[in-house]
């Protein structure tokens, strides 16, 4: 190589890193006043359950005092909960959604 002779190098494309967003749980959890029918009507309503899934986690939630429903995204958990309970409140039901971290 002489002096006036340039070395090229090629440039690598660096893609940022992005950390996947945290998760959040939907927790159903159990009154003694809320029919089952409409805890499951909500359950499918409200999260996309079958009959068979919503009456499943009712039922896990009426034996354990809660039951995780769903895991997603902290907006949609957030508001998947308010859903729930403003579905139960306007029927004049006290059901309750909770939402906290999955570790």
């Amino acid at each position: 190589m002489s002096d006036n002779d340039v070395a090229l190098k090629p440039k690598t494309k660096v893609k940022p890193k992005l950390d996947k967003p945290k998760l959040y749980k939907v927790i159903l959890v159990n009154d003694d006043y809320t029919p089952r029918e409409l805890v499951i009507m909500i359950l499918k309503s409200v999260f996309r359950m079958s009959e068979e899934s919503g009456y499943r986690v009712m039922m896990t939630a009426h034996k354990l005092g809660s039951c995780v429903v769903v895991v997603c995204v902290r907006d949609i958990a957030e508001t998947k909960a308010k859903e729930g309970i403003d579905l139960a409140k306007g029927m004049g039901f006290p059901l309750m959604f909770s939402t906290e971290p999955e570790e």
